[in-house]
């Protein structure tokens, strides 16, 4: 039938047509057609013989590869033709681009641009190293690296993603947030960074999301990005008084498990350069995967046990220096940690490590002496939770806050509360439960108002793992006296909803307290599984202890579940990342993104003008550089504010925080003097814990400044200071500004 149907079509053609040749070919085509052996196309199809996997790293969230039909490139130069430009996108691993080396015809680096051809809502650029060269070394490896998109090639919108990949031949990736673009610019100045001066690609990818995120009213959603690209999956994270942040992994990069012991690999990061180095730390002995963390009286960071379940490792850092401190007297992992009124540090639980038949009770490290205390009357067993899979889970990540007279506060993550003391022996008396809250492993706890005591509690789920999250909220307000019962009360009840829950179910979730006392949430999953990326949670949300709701912000695009960390930025920022860290797997995220909140922006996305706190006088600088409590302290500011708080330097892991707290500031104006103003620090060592904080001043619009950063101290047996004086001259000889932070604008 369809050679006869065939055949009339050609008679019917051999009439319209005068030459036997058109006719012939007209019906060639034609019974082509019919027969589907005739295929449209549009030109070349995009079809490589490698493409980017993502066995060792988590891909771009809901991205899609765009094909390169149609691309051109462009490089900042070339080595030779058989190392050109154009082997980036043909789709070949076995051919690559080299660049000349900086100052043979390459001055100011490498850049490579693509040009889309169309605009995509871009959200990630993935490379390919050249598979020849050495991986023992760096030669042409691209390391430090920044990432810029644009819509005409002449207004850069960026970076949207900078910092530093690891020294390895495999790929390496660089997601940030879904940006509308036709241009991406990849730059490098490894000279200038010590490494290579040439550097390769073999391939080249870029990946799209089908969406965009809107960017409506940042002045009530917020903004994310960029996003900070680490050599480490960071899982660990803590403040420095220079504002510098220090994050690491376990024994190697991204991964912990297997560890050969006795080193952990480290990053820092200057969030004022955009400066990223690493370090492998060796001297210590330890591989701090898992701990235990705290920032001691003296400043001193303690970090104890993990996958070197005995080990204590001390990091100085003004020297930038790791210190072997004195072991445990128990192997701990998945402990937690908190600073004493006096700066003491006290530790307690971590049956990851060890063997969960040995209950980890309470120690605790003096740093006057540099040794570990045993209190056996400090019991973890009024703290376990009841895990499906036993006590090697019950008793982790416990939410603890250092308090008044050298007590501490378990606020959870069981349902049982207590309160333990370190005297003597140590002991331990209960306080409660959360209302009808269930055990809350891997949520959230973080002290809003110190001087009012009060802490939100925050998710989690019954079990570590496999488990069900819960919205639930709790505001607890601590006694003035240690050992009552605290005020338990639900949070969020001033909202729509009413009914005392964020929005949201999270478990393996981070939180970070903000200068003016508001509370930022992200991450998290709905059905808590370690190294899984289902059921996340997108939409972070703000509480607001003022009016006691849960306000949801901006989206973002990168996925923040289990081992991922929070760090408040000194500049009001907030740093989010990490994620991952078991080896060869899809969870591993090298990365952290940074969150603008809404106090810092205009309706158009902009920074607001900030207040800034200027020079001290020079009367100020005079003597050391700490205050101590119940004294009081005079600065300057660039114009009038309205309120001023301190924040305390962090330490963070496995959504422990116990190092975070605020304390709200009284602000009194030294009328007449425009500018001039002073606050008391708080008289009670247990609300403003020793060691570095960060002060703040916002204006009326609630705008923070860039935190100046100091050292408070306690008198010896952290307790109130008796008869602080309101001399001028002594209060202030002893105080001055430990680091000078430019305004940022």
């Amino acid at each position: 039938m369809k050679l006869q149907w065939a055949g009339a079509g050609a008679r019917l053609l051999l009439l319209a047509t005068s030459s036997l040749e058109g006719v012939n070919a007209m019906g060639k085509y034609m019974l082509e057609a019919m027969n589907s052996e005739r295929v449209s196309g549009y030109g070349p199809v995009d079809k490589p013989s490698w493409v980017p996997t993502f066995f060792d790293e988590s891909p771009p969230y809901n991205g899609h590869r765009i094909s390169r039909e149609g691309w051109t490139v462009t490089c900042s130069s070339e080595e030779s033709d058989d190392y050109a430009c154009q082997n980036v996108i043909d789709g070949s691993n076995t051919t690559s681009w080299r660049s000349r080396p900086v100052g043979d015809g390459s001055k100011g680096g490498h850049s490579i641009t693509v040009d889309l051809g169309n605009h995509y809502s871009v959200s990630a650029l993935v490379i390919l190293p050249p598979i020849d060269i050495d991986t023992t070394g760096t030669d042409g490896l691209i390391t430090h690296h920044e990432v810029w998109v644009s819509s005409d090639n002449k207004n850069w919108q960026g970076p949207v993603a900078y910092g530093m990949w690891p020294n390895t031949n495999r790929q390496r990736m660089s997601a940030f947030e879904p940006t509308s673009a036709r241009y991406v610019k990849l730059t490098t100045n490894n000279a200038e960074a010590g490494e290579s001066s040439w550097v390769g690609i073999s391939e080249l990818n870029l990946y799209a999301t089908l969406y965009t995120i809107p960017r409506d009213d940042p002045t009530k959603l917020g903004l994310w990005g960029p996003t900070i690209d680490f050599p480490v999956v960071p899982v660990a994270g803590a403040q420095e008084a220079s504002g510098n942040i220090v994050l690491w992994s376990s024994w190697a990069s991204d991964q912990f498990h297997s560890t050969p012991g006795g080193q952990t690999a480290m990053a820092r990061w200057n969030p004022f350069t955009n400066e990223v180095s690493k370090r492998i730390v060796t001297n210590t002995q330890h591989d701090m995967f898992c701990p235990g963390i705290s920032i001691d009286g003296t400043g001193m960071m303690v970090v104890t046990g993990g996958n070197d379940a005995s080990q204590t490792s001390l990091y100085d850092a003004g020297k930038d220096e790791w210190i072997k401190g004195t072991e445990m007297h128990l192997r701990r992992g998945y402990q937690a940690s908190t600073t004493l009124a006096d700066g003491r540090v006290f530790v307690i639980g971590g049956s990851w490590a060890g063997g969960s038949n040995v209950a980890k009770d309470g120690e605790v490290y003096d740093p006057a002496t540099g040794n570990w205390t045993m209190l056996p009357g400090a019991k973890a067993k009024p703290m376990l939770t009841d895990d499906m899979e036993g006590p090697w889970r019950a008793d982790n990540h416990g939410w603890l806050f250092g308090w008044k007279q050298n007590s501490v506060f378990q606020a959870g993550p069981s349902k049982a509360m207590n309160w333990y003391y370190v005297d003597g022996e140590g002991r331990v008396e209960g306080a409660g439960s959360r209302l009808d809250d269930d055990d809350s492993m891997s949520g959230n706890a973080v002290m809003f108002d110190a001087v009012k005591g009060k802490i939100l509690t925050m998710g989690g789920s019954p079990d570590y793992d496999k488990s069900w999250a819960t919205s639930n909220a709790h505001v607890i307000t601590l006694p003035d006296e240690p050992g009552q019962k605290p005020d338990v009360q639900p949070a969020g009840t001033g909202g729509q909803q009413n009914n005392g829950t964020m929005h949201s179910e999270r478990v393996f979730h981070t939180s970070v307290v903000l200068p003016d006392g508001k509370v930022f949430i992200t991450g998290g999953q709905t059905f808590g599984v370690a190294f899984n990326e289902e059921n996340v949670q997108l939409v972070p949300e703000l509480y607001d202890p003022e009016t006691n709701t849960f306000t949801q912000l901006a989206q973002n695009n990168v996925i923040r579940v289990y081992h991922s960390i929070s760090i408040l930025l000194p500049d009001g920022r907030v740093l989010n990342g990490g994620g991952g860290l078991c080896g060869n797997c899809s969870a591993n995220h090298y990365d952290a993104q940074i969150f603008t909140p809404p106090y810092l922006l205009t309706k158009s996305g902009d920074l607001r003008p900030r207040p800034a706190i200027t020079t001290p006088d020079k009367k100020l600088l005079r003597g050391g550089d700490t205050i101590q409590v119940g004294r009081t302290l005079k600065f300057r500011t660039n114009r009038r504010i309205a309120s001023a708080s301190l924040v305390r330097l962090c330490t963070t892991t496995h959504t422990v925080n116990t190092d975070q707290r605020r304390v709200p500031l009284v602000l009194r104006r030294r009328v007449p003097v425009l500018g001039r103003y002073h606050v008391t620090i708080p008289n009670d060592p247990g609300v403003v814990i020793p060691g570095y904080w960060m002060l703040f001043v916002m204006d009326e619009n609630g705008t923070p400044s860039v935190a100046k950063t100091i050292m408070i101290t306690s008198n010896e047996n952290g307790k109130k200071t008796i008869g602080a004086s309101d001399d001028e001259e002594t209060q202030y000889s002893s105080w001055r500004s430990r680091f000078q932070i430019e305004l940022a604008k």
